[in-house]
């Protein structure tokens, strides 16, 4: 062992030769090299290389802690999933103590102590070990599903399709997902950040397109999470560089002769003669009419000037309010091409104006660009006001300014600021989830529930935990023999297998007492089983005995 010790192996050859003087088979010859560098480490007689990180020696092959997540030698993140889920499992504990089904506190009140005792957990640190194998990161999803049986009171056999959406909490892949994009979108939009102008090495891409086993880095994920939303041709407006003072007001006053009429409470022709006089006592403003429009596949601006009218596309991310605020900043640019005179732009949308009245360093990004071209415009000579005019009252210019703006056909440019971005991407997972849903035909809960959204809960808790496992389709007498190794329960009159649709709807033992109850002697579930469940469904279980058997 001392003379294999001595040996260093630096080529293929060497191994041969060593072979050969030997005359060992190879796997003795590589169990007895093992032996030998195990025999080295646990004495320390050939110490690993060190580095330093940020002052810190560190060992190369053991596992480093940095800001709370857990780093081992192959970046499987593996050491930092398994204590997260330790860690988890001590503040599930919180969750058990309350939940009782009888007793326990209200499903809102659970979910709040998930969401700040476990998720929040869960969610530090994930785009980081959102890297990890899937097979890893699953080790997460068992925590995840019995803190939402914990919150809704749901049986152990019911699907997790289920519980994301009667909890209304979404999957961890969805979730990381969400992270993962806000994260890489607010890096695009900050000129500072570090890695502001990443581009992949060739090296890496190369071996990423070679063997697709490789973990791609955070960057390959995110574009490819962007790429299957359709969202990679979108371009991310960079944060302005905000100089206020905090003791100066900043902003844009605008007009608002309207301001003491209730629009739902006063007729158009009032607001036309406003109008009229309006114009005649700024009669040498040249005016200019703005307006954004916004449907479910376009949003578009229009401006409309005296002898021309200008309208364009923006991304399908952006907010009505960044179509509105885009508005007047192009009219601002088209403005800037004239010869100095007095304008006036109006603008339908008060929630604009108001923003541009009083700014602050989370106000819109475009916002200060409005700021900065107005100061410009008026060293130039210009003299512009802001006008708030009521929409659909009549008033011409902004009547064509709104039918431009839905017919707008030339695209300006993709540039999003980061907010609408963010709600884009919730939207779009959202719909990819409302899909997923959809595909779900054979789940019992959606046809009672068919839309992802979140439904009231019942302050009585036992209460509010049967009216969960009768949607959900699974209770304690139809689908215990699933855990107990039973035979499914039968009913005698019908010769089939019971269920909360045969227990409610079907089984003409009840009937009478469904006619009592319900005046009908048949009713759908979603009828007894709504938003807001039916009043009588409580009396109706307890007079067939169903109620404890849930």
């Amino acid at each position: 062992m001392i003379f294999i010790q001595l040996f260093s192996f630096r080529t293929n050859r060497d191994f041969a030769i060593f072979k050969k003087v030997t005359k060992t088979p190879s796997f003795n010859v590589l169990k007895v090299i093992t032996s030998c560098v195990h025999f080295c480490r646990k004495r320390r007689l050939h110490p690993e290389p060190e580095i330093k990180l940020y002052g810190q020696v560190i060992n190369v092959v053991s596992e480093v802690k940095f800001l709370g997540i857990i780093f081992d030698k192959k970046l499987t993140f593996l050491p930092h999933v398994l204590q997260l889920r330790k860690k988890l499992d001590r503040a599930l504990n919180i969750l058990k103590v309350i939940s009782n089904t009888s007793w326990g506190a209200s499903r809102l009140s659970l979910l709040r102590v998930y969401r700040a005792a476990i998720l929040s957990k869960i969610d530090y640190g994930c785009t980081i070990y959102g890297s990890a194998r899937q097979g890893v990161l699953q080790k997460l999803n068992t925590i995840h599903h019995s803190a939402l049986r914990l919150c809704s009171g749901e049986f152990r056999t019911s699907p997790v399709e289920s519980l994301y959406v009667e909890c209304h909490e979404p999957s961890f892949e969805h979730r990381r997902q969400m992270l993962t994009l806000h994260y890489f979108s607010k890096i695009l939009t900050n000129p500072n950040h570090p890695y502001f102008n990443y581009k992949q090495s060739r090296f890496l891409q190369r071996l990423q397109d070679a063997r697709p086993s490789v973990v791609p880095s955070f960057f390959t994920r995110a574009a490819g999470f962007l790429h299957d939303l359709n969202l990679d041709t979108a371009q991310l407006l960079p944060n302005p560089v905000i100089l206020l003072t905090p003791w100066i007001p900043h902003g844009l006053k605008f007009l608002n002769p309207f301001e003491n009429y209730d629009k739902t409470n006063t007729a158009s022709d009032i607001y036309l003669q406003l109008f009229t006089h309006h114009r005649e006592l700024y009669h040498h403003f040249i005016p200019v009419f703005t307006d954004g429009s916004k449907t479910t596949t376009q949003t578009s601006f229009a401006c409309v000037f005296i002898n021309s009218t200008l309208s364009f596309q923006l991304h399908p991310s952006c907010s009505i309010f960044s179509a509105e605020i885009r508005a007047i900043l192009h009219s601002l640019s088209e403005i800037s091409n004239y010869p100095a005179d007095n304008y006036i732009i109006y603008s339908d949308s008060l929630s604009v104006l108001q923003a541009l009245s009083s700014l602050h360093r989370h106000s819109h990004p475009l916002a200060f660009s409005i700021l900065d071209l107005h100061d410009r415009l008026v060293c130039k000579g210009f003299s512009i006001l802001l006008c708030w005019v009521p929409s659909h009252v009549g008033i011409s210019g902004n009547e064509i300014a709104d039918v431009d703006a839905k017919n707008a056909s030339a695209v300006l440019d993709n540039s999003t600021p980061l907010k609408d971005f963010k709600c884009y991407i919730n939207l779009a997972l959202h719909s990819r989830w409302e899909n997923h849903w959809n595909s779900q035909s054979m789940n019992k809960l959606r046809s009672i529930k068919p839309v992802v959204e979140t439904w009231p809960t019942l302050t009585n808790r036992k209460v509010d935990t049967i009216i969960t496992r009768l949607r959900v389709g699974h209770t304690r007498y139809t689908h215990r023999h699933l855990l107990m190794g039973e035979q499914a329960p039968m009913c005698t009159q019908c010769n089939c297998i019971m269920s909360v649709l045969h227990i409610l709807s079907e089984c003409p033992n009840f009937n009478s007492l469904r006619l009592r109850c319900f005046q009908s002697n048949s009713i759908s579930l979603t009828d007894l089983l709504r938003k807001i469940p039916h009043v009588h469904l409580l009396p109706f279980l307890k007079s067939i005995g169903f109620y404890p058997l849930i």
